[in-house]
């Protein structure tokens, strides 16, 4: 910040040049505050100190006196340019020497994991496989051949064995019966719980069955068979295609149902 008794300098050379604050405060293009705040050495007011020394130069032009005829001392002395220090110097021997023994480091390390597990896995492949033999005796086999056997067996070298519970699997399969076929649902059925009128027409358009059909009754069709049904009391009858119930709300019109059958015994609705 600018030395004290700056604001005095300020209005001395102000009155010597017969200027008041307007005049000074015109020809520097500022508010008239930033005048008073100069002459009060209130420099808060009026930001950084680049900002006050800025000021203070354009206040100096403003009344006659050189720019930095206002400034303080200590920013008149030159700055001195930083000291630059050589950095120390590595031989090419010697980052070839320090890359070396990283490398090497690197591989010590890798052999000590390494060969370990090659050396436990060299022995697991070399030794010899175990022979397994069951415990379960084959009962088609005569008693005395099979002490023959073992005798012969005894004088040879003897070899590991490792002994399995796992059963003897039976040559045949058992016999079973064969399930009994249960018959193939109709491509449609109509049971009728109440009574309801029916009208059947097949696939060219013919009518097969127009009656009133009683409680308890049932029809069933073929694939193929009908073409076109209407039900005149949709909500009395049951309707399954291939034993699965049908929903009717699609093809019910005020307790009425017309639908279409397809030749694999799908559903539409019919037109009128």
């Amino acid at each position: 910040m600018p030395e004290q008794g700056c604001g005095d300098r300020l209005r001395e050379a102000r009155a010597a040049a017969g200027l008041d604050i307007a005049d000074v405060a015109a020809k520097m293009h500022v508010p008239i505050r930033v005048v008073e705040s100069l002459e009060a050495e209130d420099w808060g007011r009026l930001g950084a100190p680049v900002f006050v020394r800025g000021q203070l130069r354009s206040y100096a032009r403003a009344v006659g006196l050189p720019p930095d005829a206002l400034q303080p001392s200590h920013t008149s002395v030159p700055i001195q340019p930083p000291q630059l220090e050589p950095r120390t110097f590595t031989s090419p021997l010697q980052r070839f020497a320090e890359q070396s023994a990283r490398r090497l480091v690197y591989v010590v390390i890798t052999a000590a994991i390494a060969v370990p597990v090659w050396m436990v896995t060299r022995q697991h492949v070399d030794s010899d496989p175990q022979e397994t033999a069951s415990l379960d005796i084959d009962p088609g086999r005569d008693p005395a051949t099979a002490a023959a056997g073992q005798s012969r067996s005894a004088g040879n070298e003897q070899r590991p064995f490792v002994a399995s519970l796992t059963p003897i699997q039976t040559r045949k399969p058992p016999i079973r019966d064969p399930e009994p076929q249960q018959p193939a649902a109709p491509a449609l059925s109509l049971q009728f719980r109440d009574d309801s009128w029916v009208e059947v027409q097949s696939a060219e358009g013919e009518s097969l069955e127009q009656a009133l059909v009683r409680a308890g009754e049932h029809r069933s069709y073929a694939a193929g068979e009908v073409g076109r049904i209407v039900l005149g009391n949709a909500g009395a009858v049951e309707v399954r295609q291939y034993g699965r119930v049908q929903d009717m709300t699609p093809y019910q019109r005020a307790n009425v149902a017309r639908f279409a059958v397809s030749s694999d015994g799908s559903l539409a609705p019919a037109t009128e």
